[in-house]
């Protein structure tokens, strides 16, 4: 499974040659096996001559160790290094090689970001059933039952099942829901603290999830993402489908506050910044908190081989030690991964006119 300790890990690889970096979707409904062998050839092609033995063993795992049953497939390879990590996902990815002097990560920064660690409660009055999910693939599921509600309907008359002193037929059954939520809300923090979720989605009708969010611990009623109607006895992927809808629509709105938070901060030089130079700078620095880039962003670039100062400017030395420049072939990577290294987030934007006016990237800065 696919962590943020992984991408850590991949960002602080520092390999004795260059890695083969390989992205390929898939999923059975965009073509066969067959198919997607050829695609992956095409990708690798180009690297034959530079990477023969990288080229050779992602060909020998795809034929021969592969199970085929993820819909997509990462690839990173350095043969000098005896390296090699494969990668299976339940999400789409575009397909991509790229032979570079690291692991090319900024695609698996952005599947954390859009698919990563999310749970979901469903609730009614007597309990919740637990999911967690990650990159598409549900990785841990619990429940939780309290008294039963019963009513006169049910047979139960006025002394209804957790009924406590006098009272209301209807005040008894509100007050073994309250709780029933409340401890399901109770046990549903023990199981996102321990999975690590970083945002919840609450299904059930409006009354009910509006009070188990109440009973949420604070940390957890501030990541609540979104809610919706679902049953109790929903299946597993009508609560999958459901969640990456949720999950689609929040990002959408997260987006789009973020890139006005950024463009709006920069332009007030107060605690943001707009264009990639100026936003290479800040990263350099160590001043982004949060990167925001448009999707797909990927610009030419040149580091300093001496402090790692990174510029889309051909200069002949660095203005901060001194030292000489290397071309490199994208600078936005690099930003990425710095900004990951330093402890910052990256928010990957998707079809914002506004960021790309203001250059396709920027961030809000810690200072």
């Amino acid at each position: 499974m696919l962590t943020e300790s992984n991408l850590q890990e991949l960002i602080a690889y520092k390999p004795g040659s260059s890695v083969l970096s390989v992205y390929l979707n898939i999923d059975p409904s965009s073509g066969t096996v067959d198919t997607h062998k050829l695609v992956l050839r095409q990708l690798i092609k180009p690297y034959q001559e530079q990477a023969p033995d990288d080229v050779a063993r992602i060909e020998r795992f795809i034929e021969y160790e592969h199970d085929w049953h993820s819909r997509s497939l990462i690839l990173f390879s350095c043969s000098s290094d005896s390296f090699f990590q494969p990668i299976a996902i339940a999400v789409p990815v575009r397909s991509r090689a790229r032979l570079l002097q690291r692991p090319y990560v900024k695609p698996l920064a952005q599947l954390l970001d859009q698919y990563g660690n999310y749970g979901v409660a469903l609730v009614d009055m007597q309990g919740a059933r637990l999911f967690y999910f990650h990159l598409g693939t549900l990785r841990e599921q619990e429940g939780t039952l309290g008294e039963s509600i019963r009513t006169a309907k049910d047979g139960g008359g006025s002394q209804s099942s957790g009924r406590r002193g006098g009272g209301s037929e209807q005040g008894s059954v509100d007050e073994t829901a309250d709780r029933n939520l409340r401890d399901a809300a109770s046990f549903a923090a023990s199981f996102f603290s321990e999975n690590q979720v970083r945002r919840v989605l609450i299904g059930g009708t409006d009354k009910n999830a509006a009070r188990f969010q109440e009973y949420l611990p604070k940390v957890w009623q501030s990541l609540v993402a979104g809610t919706f109607a679902m049953p109790m006895t929903a299946t597993y992927p009508q609560v999958q489908e459901k969640a990456l809808e949720i999950v689609s629509k929040v990002d959408q709105a997260e987006e789009a506050r973020l890139v006005k938070q950024v463009i709006t901060a920069a332009a007030k030089g107060q605690g943001g910044v707009i264009r990639l130079d100026d936003t290479l700078g800040a990263v350099h620095a160590g001043q982004v908190q949060t990167l925001c880039v448009d999707e797909g962003f990927r610009a030419p670039g040149y580091r300093c081989t001496g402090c790692g100062y990174i510029t889309s400017q051909e200069i002949k030395s660095c203005g901060f030690c001194g030292g000489s420049y290397e071309k490199i072939e994208d600078a936005v990577e690099m930003a990425v991964r710095n900004v990951i290294r330093d402890g910052g987030e990256v928010e990957f934007i998707h079809n914002s006119e506004e960021l790309v006016e203001v250059g396709r990237i920027g961030g809000i800065l810690r200072y």
